[in-house]
């Protein structure tokens, strides 16, 4: 039987996910240039194999993206152990659904996030520290 801790840390990594996956997937639609706003300064992003490092990096790659309409059609999350990440609330995040960018067809996508909880003393923001996105499409189809 799981503990209360776990318990009480599982539902507060669903709501997070919860939270954070609509206001990610709003932003890179709407207001993309606002995006970077949800990465921590030394975050990575793995975009189909390619890394992107540091604030001016993400934001170049963003700004270069054609517009987008994402759907998602899943999200699973869980916490990680404070173990795992020297005592930092952390929630792993994975969505996935498709994706059309301007001028080509929809695809499919999966995407892992690492949140990390940033408290100050007026409020509490999940941040990326890591994001890994991948296009799914089956070759061929």
């Amino acid at each position: 039987m799981a503990s209360n801790d776990f318990r009480v840390d599982a539902d507060l990594a669903c709501r997070a996910a919860d939270d954070f996956i609509n206001l990610y997937y709003e932003t890179i639609d709407k207001r993309r240039r606002q995006l970077t706003k949800l990465y921590m300064d030394t975050a990575t992003l793995v975009w189909n194999g390619n890394p992107i490092s540091g604030q001016n990096a993400l934001i170049e790659f963003f700004e270069m993206l054609p517009s987008s309409d994402f759907t998602v059609n899943m999200v699973d999350c869980q916490p990680v152990h404070e173990t795992a990440t020297q005592g930092q609330k952390t929630v792993l995040v994975v969505a996935n659904g498709t994706v059309k960018f301007e001028g080509n067809k929809r695809h499919y996508f999966n995407q892992i996030f690492l949140l990390t909880l940033h408290t100050t003393p007026s409020n509490s923001v999940w941040k990326i520290a890591s994001d890994c996105f991948r296009f799914q499409d089956w070759a061929n189809a």
